[in-house]
């Protein structure tokens, strides 16, 4: 189902940082191939993530041994390489879930203008 929403301008390097974290997640939910992760990314609202940064991303996790890959025959042209996380990589993802964690809730305090003082009148 899509979550879309209209998305405000973005830091590629904010998206650098936490798109191996959303890949692994991706993929915890099901099996996917790169066009097809790049399409769910889409429609959870990073309408603008092209190809050409997903690919590197799961060629790394690969080469961690955060993913593992296989093909799939396809009746409409060449067998197509879907990824699954490896035990390895579930556990990755949940270290980084935490870390993402601990990271928003101090980003999030920081961003919170304290309440105001009240003025007291003598």
């Amino acid at each position: 189902m899509p979550r879309s929403r209209p998305s405000p301008p973005r830091d590629p390097q904010l998206l650098k940082g936490v798109l191996p974290m959303l890949v692994l997640a991706l993929l915890r939910e099901s099996d996917s191939y790169g066009y097809e992760l790049v399409t769910r990314l889409q429609d959870l609202g990073l309408e603008d993530i092209a190809a050409g940064s997903v690919y590197p991303v799961l060629t790394r996790l690969e080469r961690d041994g955060d993913v593992e890959s296989y093909l799939v025959q396809s009746s409409a042209g060449p067998a197509r390489k879907y990824y699954r996380p490896t035990p390895a990589g579930l556990q990755h993802l949940l270290t980084q879930r935490r870390a993402w964690q601990a990271l928003t809730h101090v980003v999030t305090l920081a961003l919170t203008p304290p309440p105001h003082p009240k003025e007291h009148r003598s």
